[in-house]
C-alpha cells in the first residue's frame, strides 16, 4: 500500500510517530538522558532514523524497552514525514507497510481508527495539558451538576471538550511559542532537555521565563487525549450528589461538608481501583476493543494527522469530512430540536388515527413499541449509544431481545391483561396505583418519611407497565447470564492468567506492561494489505496474546498494582467511616456487601462493554439486594446503591479510558495522575456548586422552585429509595406477590448461556452460535424505560446499514470515514443542544411558538400514553 507524502505545512513536529519496531538509535527509557550535551542533542535532532522491521513472529523482536531520543519523528519505509520545518523522504520499500505492521490489530475497526505507531518524543505532561484539563474538569463538572437539578436540563458531554480544546491548544502554541525558543527534548511525555541551557536567566524577564514555561512542547494528539480523558472522567455529575440532595431536601437530614466530600470522593474513586486491578483482563488483550474509544481515536487522527488515501473513490480528507458532517449535524438539529419536533417524534402512522390505542401501542414513539423505525433526530437514533460504534453482531443480539421480548411477548401479555397491564400504558417510566394513575409515594409515608403500613394497605399496591415488568425480568436474566457467560467462555483463561500475573508481578516488581500470555503476537489471519473486513472474525473469545499496541506500550513503566490497591484501601476506609459515623443506617458489613457485588460482577460487566459497547447496569439489583437485606432503610438503600452501582459504572468508564490511553500510547503512570487529578477536581467542584445552590436558589427541589430547579432526577431516585428501601422487594417479588414469577428469569439467564456454550464452543469463529451473547440480549433491554422501542429499532437499522452493508460492500470507505462520521454527528448534536438551550430556550425567545410541526405528534394516544382498558371514575382494577 503506497503512502501519500505528508507535507502539510500546519503539521507540528510531533504529529507523526515512529513505528513500533526497534529503532536504530536506542536509549533505554530508564536511562537519565538529561545528561546529553547540546552537541549530541542537536545531532540526534537532525539525523534520520531508519528502522528494522519485525518479522511475523512476535518472538523476533528485540527488547521493547527502547526508544528513540530526539525531537524529530522517525521516517519509515517510503513515507515522507514532517520533521520541524523539513520534509524527509526515505527510499520506497514496497515490501513493508509501516502503518500496518504484521502484528497490527486483527479487528478492522481498530486498524481504521488507531495508529500502529508511537512517538516517545511527543510532549504530554506540559502546563498546557494540565491547565486545559483543569479548565475542562472545573467547567464541565460544575455545569453538569448545576443543570442536573433543573428541568428541562442540558448535558455538556465530553465530546464537546474533544472538539473545543483543539483550537485552544493550537491558539496556545500560536500565542506563546517563538521561533528563537530553545529546542526541547521530551521523553515519555516529560521534558528532559533543552538544546540550549538558559545560562543567562538575568537577561530574561519574569514574563519570558513564564512564557517559556507555559509554551513547553507542542499541542499534539497525546496531550489532546489526556485532556479528553480528564473530561471523560469529570463531566458526568457524581451520583453521590443526588444522594446528598435527597438527604438534605427530602429526608431533611443535616449533611455536613465533610460528609459530602468523603461520600463523593470515595464513591467516585473506588471504581478506579477496580479498573486498575483488572487491566490484564480488560485493557491489554487485543480482543477487548472497547468500541466507544474508537470514535475518540479517530477524532485525534482526524485533527492531528494529514494522511489521505482514496477510499472507494472518496478523496476528501477526514478532517474536511468531519467539518462538513459536523456543520450539517449542527444546522440540522435546529429542525427536530427546536422548530419541527415532529421530525424527532415521527409517529406518522398514528397521525391517521390518533386516538387508536392499538396503533399508538404498536407504532408510537413516545409510549409505543416503535414498529415503524423512522426518525430524523440523531438524538433519538443514538439515545442508547452511537450505532456506528457497535459491531453488527452485538446489535443483532440487541435486536433479537427487542423482537422476542418487547415485540412478541409484551403485546401478547398486554392484550391478554396479564398482571393487570391492560389498565396501564404499554410503555412508561412511571409506576402506577390501582386506578391507573401514577403512584403517589407521599400517600404511604409519615411526615418523617417513614413507611406507613396502614396507609399503604388503604391506598394501593404498586403496579408496573408490562414492558417495565419484563424489563425487570430480563435484567434478572442478564445478571445471572453475565456470570455464567463469563465463566463458560472466559473462566478458564481468567484463572490461568490470574496465576500467571502473580508470577509475572513477582518477577518484574509489578512494573512490566505485559498482556495476558505475553510474548505471543496474535496473527491477523488475513493477507497483508487486504482491506476487506469481511474475511476477519468479528468476535474473538481469547484474552491471550498481544498486538502492536501492547508491544509499543511495553516501552513505558506500568503503574504498579500497589497504587490501585492502596487507593482501594484508602477509599474503603473512608467509606466505612462514612457509613459508621454518619446517620445513613448502613452497617460497615453492608458496605462490604455492596463492594463484593461489584467485585464479583465487574469483570463480566466490563467484558460485555468492551466487546459490544452495551453496558449492563447493576443499579436495579443493588437496590433489590439492599432492600431485601436491610428493609425499611431508604437512606441506607441510596448509599448502598451508590457504592455498589457507581463503583461498577465509574470503573467501566475508567477501564474505557485506560484502553484509550493504551491506544494513544500514554505512559500508564502519567495516565494514573491525569485520571486521579480530574476526578478529585470534579468532586470538589461539584460539592462547591451544590452547596452554593443550597444557599442561593430559593425553594430548591420544590415544585415551585425558581427557573425549574425542581431536582427531577433526585426526585426519581428518591421515589426509588422509597419503593425498594421502604416498601421493599418482598412486596414485589416475594411469595404470593403479583410479580413473583419474574424471579424465574434468574434461572433462565443462568442456564441459557450454558446451552449456547455447549453448542458454540466446537463451532468455527464465525459461527452464529459464537456470536450469541445473552448478557447483551437480556441486559440491553434495561434501557426500557425510559428508552422506547423507537430508540432500539432505528438504532439497529442504522447499525445494520453501516456496520454490515457498507462495511462489506465499501470496506475502505467504512474504515476511513465511519468513526469520523460518528464523532461529527455526536459533536454537532451536543453543541447544537447547548446553543439552542442557552441561546434560544433559556432566554425565553421561543415562548408561544407553536405550529403544526410542534403539535401534531402530541395529538393522540401515543403522547398521552392511553391504556388499552379504561376505568370509570372511582373504580379500581384489583378489587
Amino acid at each position: 500500500m503506497s503512502q501519500a507524502p505528508l507535507i502539510s505545512k500546519g503539521l507540528s513536529t510531533v504529529d507523526q510517530g515512529s513505528y513500533g519496531a526497534v529503532p536504530t538509535h536506542d536509549v533505554p527509557l530508564h536511562e537519565d538522558i538529561s545528561s546529553l550535551n547540546d552537541e549530541s542533542f542537536d545531532h540526534v535532532r537532525e539525523r534520520d532514523a531508519h528502522e528494522n522491521h519485525p518479522s511475523d513472529s512476535g518472538d523476533s523482536y528485540e527488547s521493547p524497552r527502547k526508544a528513540t531520543n530526539g525531537l524529530s519523528n522517525i521516517s519509515v519505509g517510503g513515507s515522507r514525514r514532517r520533521t520541524g520545518d523539513r520534509v524527509i523522504a526515505v527510499a520506497e520499500d514496497s515490501t513493508n507497510d509501516d502503518d500496518d505492521p504484521p502484528d497490527n490489530s486483527r479487528y478492522a475497526q481498530v486498524r481504521a481508527s488507531v495508529s500502529a505507531t508511537d512517538n516517545v518524543t511527543a510532549s504530554i505532561s506540559t502546563p498546557r495539558m494540565w491547565i486545559l484539563s483543569l479548565l475542562c474538569a472545573l467547567l464541565g463538572s460544575g455545569s453538569n451538576l448545576f443543570f442536573s437539578l433543573r428541568y428541562p436540563s442540558v448535558t455538556i458531554t465530553p465530546v464537546i471538550a474533544l472538539v473545543v480544546v483543539h483550537p485552544l491548544g493550537l491558539a496556545w502554541d500560536r500565542l506563546l511559542k517563538r521561533e528563537d525558543d530553545p529546542a526541547e527534548a521530551f521523553h515519555c511525555g516529560l521534558l528532559v532537555k533543552r538544546s540550549v541551557d538558559e545560562e543567562r536567566p538575568i537577561t530574561l524577564s519574569r514574563w519570558h521565563r513564564l512564557r517559556r514555561w507555559l509554551a513547553q512542547g507542542r499541542w499534539n494528539e497525546k496531550e489532546h487525549a489526556c485532556v479528553y480523558i480528564s473530561s471523560n472522567v469529570s463531566f458526568g455529575f457524581a451520583f453521590a450528589t443526588d444522594v446528598i440532595v435527597e438527604q438534605a431536601k427530602f429526608y431533611k437530614q443535616d449533611v455536613s461538608i465533610l460528609y459530602q466530600i468523603l461520600l463523593t470522593v470515595s464513591t467516585q474513586i473506588l471504581g478506579y481501583s477496580f479498573a486498575g486491578l483488572t487491566r490484564r483482563f480488560l485493557v491489554r488483550p487485543p480482543s477487548m476493543i472497547w468500541p466507544a474509544t474508537l470514535m475518540s481515536t479517530a477524532m485525534f487522527t482526524t485533527m492531528h494527522k494529514s494522511e489521505n488515501e482514496i477510499a472507494n473513490g472518496w478523496s476528501i480528507t477526514r478532517w474536511r469530512f468531519f467539518l462538513l458532517a459536523f456543520s450539517a449535524a449542527f444546522a440540522w438539529y435546529f429542525l427536530p430540536g427546536l422548530l419541527f419536533p415532529a421530525l424527532s417524534y415521527f409517529n406518522v402512522v398514528t397521525w391517521f388515527a390518533p386516538h387508536s390505542v392499538v396503533l399508538a401501542n404498536l407504532f408510537g414513539t413516545s409510549s409505543g413499541l416503535g414498529l415503524f423505525p423512522v426518525t430524523f433526530d440523531w438524538a433519538q437514533i443514538a439515545y442508547i449509544g452511537s450505532p456506528l460504534l457497535t459491531p453488527w453482531w452485538a446489535a443483532a443480539n440487541v435486536v433479537a431481545g427487542l423482537v422476542i421480548i418487547m415485540w412478541i411477548v409484551a403485546p401478547i401479555m398486554y392484550y391478554n391483561n396479564a398482571l393487570y397491564s391492560a389498565f396501564l400504558p404499554i410503555l412508561s417510566s412511571s409506576v402506577f396505583d390501582n386506578t391507573g394513575k401514577p403512584y403517589d409515594v407521599s400517600r404511604i409515608l409519615t411526615p418523617d418519611f417513614l413507611f406507613d403500613r396502614e396507609r399503604f394497605e388503604a391506598y394501593s399496591k404498586v403496579y408496573l407497565p408490562i414492558t417495565y415488568a419484563l424489563a425487570y425480568g430480563v435484567q434478572f436474566a442478564g445478571l445471572s447470564a453475565l456470570i455464567t457467560h463469563t465463566a463458560c467462555w472466559y473462566g478458564k483463561e481468567i484463572w490461568q492468567v490470574s496465576q500467571q500475573s502473580v508470577v509475572s508481578d513477582k518477577a518484574t516488581g509489578g512494573t512490566s506492561y505485559n498482556p495476558l500470555g505475553h510474548g505471543r503476537s496474535i496473527p491477523r489471519h488475513r493477507p497483508r494489505g487486504r482491506s476487506d473486513s469481511s474475511v476477519e472474525a468479528d468476535i474473538d473469545i481469547s484474552m491471550q496474546g498481544e498486538d502492536v499496541h501492547t508491544r509499543l506500550m511495553r516501552r513505558y513503566d506500568d503503574a504498579p498494582a500497589s497504587w490501585y490497591l492502596t487507593t482501594f484501601i484508602a477509599m474503603l476506609a473512608i467509606g466505612i467511616w462514612v457509613v459508621e459515623y454518619y446517620p445513613v443506617h448502613l452497617p460497615w458489613y453492608g458496605l462490604l456487601l455492596a463492594l463484593s457485588i461489584t467485585a464479583v460482577l465487574y469483570i463480566p460487566v466490563a467484558i460485555v462493554m468492551a466487546l459490544t459497547n452495551q453496558h449492563s447496569s447493576l443499579y436495579l439489583i443493588c437496590q433489590i439486594i439492599c432492600g431485601t437485606v436491610f428493609p425499611g432503610r431508604p437512606v441506607a438503600n441510596m448509599v448502598f446503591t451508590t457504592y455498589c452501582y457507581i463503583s461498577s459504572a465509574q470503573g467501566v468508564k475508567f477501564s474505557s479510558d485506560l484502553k484509550l490511553g493504551h491506544y494513544m500510547k500514554i505512559p500508564p503512570k502519567l495516565l494514573f495522575q491525569v485520571q486521579m487529578f480530574a476526578t478529585l477536581i470534579s468532586s470538589f467542584t461539584q460539592i462547591g456548586v451544590l452547596n452554593w445552590m443550597f444557599a442561593n436558589i430559593p425553594s430548591l427541589c420544590q415544585p415551585d422552585a425558581i427557573n425549574g430547579f425542581s431536582c427531577p432526577l433526585a426526585r426519581v431516585h428518591f421515589n426509588g429509595s422509597i419503593l425498594w428501601g421502604v416498601v421493599g422487594p418482598r412486596r414485589f417479588f416475594g411469595s404470593g406477590a403479583l410479580y413473583h414469577r419474574l424471579i424465574w428469569f434468574f434461572l433462565v439467564g443462568a442456564v441459557t448461556p450454558m446451552v449456547v456454550f455447549a453448542i458454540g464452543r466446537k463451532r468455527s469463529m464465525n459461527s452464529t452460535w459464537r456470536k450469541i451473547n445473552l448478557p447483551v440480549l437480556f441486559g440491553s433491554l434495561s434501557w426500557i424505560p425510559p428508552a422506547t422501542g423507537l430508540n432500539f429499532s432505528v438504532w439497529a437499522v442504522v447499525c445494520f446499514i453501516f456496520n454490515s452493508v457498507i462495511r462489506k460492500r465499501k470496506a475502505e470507505w467504512w474504515g476511513k470515514y465511519t468513526m469520523t462520521l460518528s464523532a461529527a454527528l455526536d459533536s454537532g448534536l451536543a453543541i447544537g443542544v447547548v446553543v439552542i438551550f442557552f441561546g434560544i430556550i433559556f432566554p425565553g425567545w421561543m415562548k408561544g411558538f407553536t405550529w403544526w410541526g410542534t403539535e401534531i405528534y402530541k395529538q393522540g394516544c401515543d403522547w398521552q400514553a392511553c391504556p388499552y382498558k379504561s376505568l370509570e371514575p372511582g373504580e379500581t382494577f384489583d378489587r
